[in-house]
């Protein structure tokens, strides 16, 4: 089953040693998302290991996940908390939950995730449909640079000790803007491929979709730290609420 086909293959593939990669302090998403929270239902999307989520939820907010993978929801459960935290296991685009909900999120460029357009628009259509007319739908998402694609698909080399090599390799379809990575580790026991593919979107893109599902940009920052958004700007954080 291809990446590109299977939502919940990342999890799969990734779960085990998710949390001691290299990820960002949640500490600043989740002291903005508990401000736009203020004291409703909230949902995150691709909840994952619940990096974010069982900190919002130490918080005191009643906090709920989509998932496609049971790995990763596992690891979500072993954690203090976490297996107070109901998590629907589907295809986050689907948004299989009943709303309303203050506050949906979905951070760490998992938007990208979804790798057909319309996956991404599906996405958007659904959380109109239970986000509160008073709600907030937040994104985290890389603005795409195309002098990156380049540089990228250049070999990348990993860890190489005296038992294993890794390498890293990108292909781009820059067209269909999506992308298909490899991280291929050669060891003892032969070799062992960890596939990951994105359809990335530049933030008037993820703009338009909003649009078509009746939801406006109310916000958009730099960072978690609210610094301004500019032609500059590697990243955004995007609140968007209904019309």
């Amino acid at each position: 089953m291809s990446i590109l086909d299977d939502p919940g293959l990342f999890g799969r593939q990734w779960a085990t040693g998710y949390d001691a990669g290299v990820n960002p302090d949640p500490e600043p998403a989740v002291d903005f998302l508990a401000g736009l929270a203020d004291g409703g239902r909230v949902l995150e999307l691709a909840i994952g290991t619940g990096r974010v989520a069982v900190p919002l939820a130490a918080r005191g907010l009643v906090v709920e996940g989509v998932e496609a993978s049971e790995e990763m929801v596992a690891y979500l459960r072993a954690k203090p908390g976490g297996d107070q935290i109901p998590v629907a296991i589907g295809d986050m685009a689907d948004v299989p939950v009943t709303g309303p909900f203050r506050l949906i999120y979905l951070v760490y460029n998992t938007l990208f995730n979804l790798v057909d357009v319309n996956r991404q628009v599906d996405c958007f259509r659904n959380v109109a449909r239970v986000l509160a007319p008073d709600g907030a739908f937040v994104i985290e998402a890389f603005v795409p640079d195309p002098a990156d694609f380049d540089r990228d698909e250049q070999v990348q080399t990993g860890k190489v000790t005296e038992d294993s090599a890794t390498i890293r390799l990108h292909r781009y379809d820059r067209e269909a803007q999506t992308f298909i990575r490899q991280t291929i580790t050669f060891d003892s026991r032969g070799v062992h491929l960890k596939p990951f593919g994105m359809r990335y979107s530049w933030p008037e893109q993820i703009d338009q979709m909003a649009a078509q599902a009746g939801l406006r940009l109310a916000e958009r920052y730099a960072d978690w730290h609210r610094q301004p958004f500019g032609a500059d700007s590697r990243n955004h954080i995007s609140v968007y609420r209904p019309l």
